[in-house]
């Protein structure tokens, strides 16, 4: 059967031109002119058409977002620029000198003022002979008086130059304030520069204002040198860099003059830690040390009852008892051992410190390990007392640097003198390889002879232990937790450690924790209690027995 061959156009005349009576359009070869495009009015073109376009809404709304965030960023970052640009600066109000009226007065009548420090704290600073001091504690001590006073026992030298600081310029207002009150009348003639921000006294003797908000600024004293130096509040810089480059500018041609820096400051605040460190811990209040840089330093510790002015009415102690906890013990106690911030507020060293004992040899023990390598290793020491479940932590390690080789063997060094191998519970991080065939940290320790099984790393669960051990019981009042002093990186890390900013229920992991985690884990192994007489049982020498290397305990 013969079938005729038939073109596209005669089998779909749809999809080529017309014209108005029907014939088609024909292209110069005679053949008829296709349509171009998808087809009109056609419900798969309508569904096509509809998804492109949301398809392109979908990318402009994106665009948009991101505009946004770019815009809301800038702004941030503009806002951040204006407050450092103009923290700095004191407006022309601000800045008024005293009425010509009063300065006149001060200036016909040649007034003088007579100033007498209070007995304590007070006179003790002013007339201090080490280099370097701290006048610090509670609020209301009279240390912002002290400090501008100090200055002024040399200001009848004319090579005397001295400078007074504080984090930014317009936190001096009420120094600067004090100051007018006070030097012109106990030098007639002084004189005040505004611009400055410097006093000239009839000697030459100068006593300038600055500022140290950043690391950075201290290059504007750069190449300047001065005799006395003094800073207010000076827990307010976060790190300790500014102040030891200040105290290079420490320097005086004439040789009889003597240089001094001064410095006070309330517990807490972004430095509080360095400044403990530098002058509270090294030695006992009101009694002169020797630095690692060789300057002597003390530590005087200031109290509200210092100052009758303010202690007599009582109404800003009962100002400062209205405080939370922590600030109230900062400022009304002036207590350092408690930070802003800190994610133990219950910690008291009266309470959770103690001092070294004999502690009985058939009392339970068991330790705790974080391993780190560049940053520092920790091992905990704990004994039971089996009276009252009371966890004692009697010994520590910390140290960075440490091969897992190299703290087995501290670890063993450190045991020596116990009657049998401690066991205990170590990072699980240690038993992780880290792409060698090698034995890991874990497996070494336990290969050398140590107890140790993988430690309970809950993060949450540990902290709200911590919380639980530092509480204090009703009968006894005895806390189930307690820390020999000698421990003092684990004391200084309960006491700082701040919360975390994202999560309120963790401690801030940025900060120095390796103590802190040691003895998380160590209470989280839940350490067993014997009763004594099985306790003293289950010790049969006096002599040191290594674990079975072939499995942690």
């Amino acid at each position: 059967m013969w079938i005729k061959y038939m073109e596209d156009w005669e089998r779909n005349p749809e999809k080529y031109l017309t014209d108005a009576q029907g014939a088609y359009i024909l292209k110069k070869d005679g053949t008829p002119q296709k349509r171009r495009g998808r087809p009109k009015n056609t419900e798969l073109s309508d569904v096509k058409a509809a998804l492109h376009a949301q398809k392109a809404l979908k990318k402009k709304n994106s665009k948009v977002k991101k505009l946004r965030r770019n815009l809301r960023k800038e702004e941030e970052k503009l806002a951040k620029t204006s407050k450092v640009l103009t923290s700095n600066v004191i407006t022309e109000e601000e800045s008024k000198e005293l009425p010509d009226a009063i300065q006149q007065h001060l200036d016909e009548t040649g007034s003088y003022v007579e100033f007498m420090p209070n007995e304590g704290p007070q006179k003790n600073f002013l007339a201090a002979p080490e280099k370097d001091v701290l006048y610090g504690g509670a609020a209301g001590g009279g240390k912002s008086y002290a400090m501008l006073i100090d200055p002024l026992r040399a200001c009848h030298n004319p090579v005397h130059r001295a400078l007074i600081l504080r984090k930014s310029m317009p936190e001096l207002r009420e120094l600067i304030d004090k100051s007018r009150e006070l030097y012109p009348k106990a030098f007639k003639g002084a004189r005040f520069k505004e611009v400055e921000k410097l006093w000239n006294f009839p000697s030459g003797a100068k006593i300038e204002f600055g500022f140290l908000e950043r690391d950075s600024d201290v290059y504007r004293y750069q190449g300047q040198a001065y005799s006395w130096i003094g800073f207010d509040e000076i827990t307010h810089l976060p790190t300790e860099f500014g102040w030891n480059y200040l105290a290079s500018r420490l320097r005086t041609t004439d040789p009889k003059l003597q240089t001094y820096l001064r410095c006070t400051a309330n517990p807490g605040g972004v430095g509080a830690h360095w400044v403990k460190k530098r002058y509270v811990l090294p030695s006992e209040s009101n009694e002169a040390f020797v630095g690692h840089d060789g300057l002597t330093r003390k530590f005087i510790p200031a109290r509200l009852q210092d100052n009758p002015y303010l202690a007599e009415d009582g109404e800003y102690e009962r100002m400062l008892n209205s405080l939370p906890a922590v600030q109230r013990k900062q400022l009304l106690d002036g207590n350092w051992d408690i930070a802003e911030g800190a994610a133990f507020a219950e910690f008291e060293t009266e309470t959770h410190v103690i001092a070294p004992f004999d502690i009985p040899s058939w009392w339970e023990r068991i330790k705790g390990v974080d391993y780190g390598y560049a940053a520092e290793s920790c091992c905990l020491w704990a004994a039971v007392d089996p009276e009252d479940q009371t966890i004692i932590i009697y010994r520590e390690l910390y140290q960075k640097g440490l091969t897992g080789n190299a703290l087995a063997d501290k670890i063993t060094l450190m045991e020596e003198n116990e009657v049998k191998s401690i066991p205990g519970v170590l990072d699980t991080a240690a038993w992780a390889r880290t792409g060698y065939s090698g034995p890991t940290i874990g497996e070494t320790l336990v290969n050398r002879g140590h107890k140790l099984r993988r430690a309970d790393k809950n993060r949450v669960a540990g902290k709200v232990l911590i919380h639980e051990h530092l509480r204090k019981r009703l009968q006894s009042g005895r806390p189930k937790l307690q820390i020999v002093n000698t421990c003092v990186n684990l004391i200084r890390e309960v006491q700082g450690i701040p919360l975390s900013k994202k999560n309120s229920e963790d401690v801030d992991t940025n900060a120095s924790d390796h103590a802190y985690d040691a003895l998380r884990y160590l209470l989280m192994s839940r350490p067993r209690v014997d009763h004594p007489y099985d306790r003293r049982l289950r010790i049969r020498s006096d002599t040191y027995i290594p674990s079975d290397s072939t499995f942690g305990y």
